[in-house]
């Protein structure tokens, strides 16, 4: 084994690369809070979600009893249309909140 390691070649080294210059943002102050809350609304909606997966998780295991189910389905139904409320105050519908990752994809699952 220590044989095979001895053949393999080092990788070359990397060449250096001309250095860029750095990207600057060019913002005013409406833009960067209203991206802000872009983003927070996204990551409520975005745990809201993961919230919503665990939760049927546990109904369908069958670790709840009614009453917690009903508790959960009716908190999970508020949370939603609050976050819709938001949105609509601020000229956003829950698709707009959906960041695209590039190679990775969107990052809120399609709505099923």
């Amino acid at each position: 084994m220590s044989h095979a390691f001895r053949l393999l070649q080092a990788p070359p080294p990397p060449e250096p690369s001309p250095r860029r210059p750095a990207h600057r943002l060019y913002t005013d102050r409406d833009t960067v809070e209203e991206d802000l809350l872009k983003l927070v609304l996204t990551l409520v909606e975005l745990l809201r979600q993961l919230i919503e997966r665990q939760a049927l998780r546990r109904v369908d295991a069958g670790g709840l009893s009614d009453e917690q189910e009903e508790e959960l389905g009716a908190t999970l139904m508020a949370l939603h249309d609050r976050l819709a409320d938001l949105c609509e105050e601020h000229g956003y519908a829950l698709e707009d909140l959906n960041l695209d990752l590039g190679p990775l994809g969107p990052l809120l699952p399609p709505p099923t």
